[in-house]
């Protein structure tokens, strides 16, 4: 059995890992958003990164009750790599289809990010937290893969 020192880190280490994928996916979102040509899908991405901060402020106050006291996180190398390439591609007239492509793979990042976690000893409220935030990041994955799909059809 791990000691709590061990559980803590193993903790604060997942859930960091999490907030930076989350902080990855609102700037992200919001950047391919600006970009986007179809309306719906605008509004889907931009609120997409409001859900993604709302997330990370979840799991912020979670470290804090676990005495982290102050959580600093600004994403990851890939994820801005993914920005600047959305944002060339739509800068060179990539268009909306393009543009999903980027954002699925922004979203399988942050699906493995969240079943990486979720594979660590957390405790069981925390748990209950990535879960219900992987069931939302699942079928938001699955519509930028659907709305890739149907794009690409046309």
């Amino acid at each position: 059995m791990a000691t709590d020192t061990a559980k803590n880190y193993e903790l604060e280490s997942a859930l960091k890992s999490v907030i930076n994928i989350l902080e990855d996916g609102q700037k992200g979102l919001a950047e391919i958003g600006e970009h986007l040509k179809d309306e719906t899908l605008r509004h889907f991405f931009l609120a997409e990164s409001l859900k993604r901060a709302n997330f990370r402020g979840e799991l912020e106050n979670e470290l804090h009750r676990h005495g982290v006291p102050d959580v600093r996180e600004s994403g990851t190398t890939s994820g801005a790599l993914y920005r600047a390439w959305a944002d060339l591609k739509a800068k060179l007239g990539g268009g909306d289809h393009t543009l999903l492509e980027t954002a699925e793979q922004g979203e399988d990042d942050a699906k493995r990010v969240y079943k990486d976690a979720l594979d660590q000893e957390l405790p069981l409220p925390i748990r209950q937290v990535l879960t219900e935030q992987q069931t939302h990041i699942i079928f938001s994955h699955d519509f930028v893969r659907d709305r890739r799909n149907a794009l690409r059809s046309k």
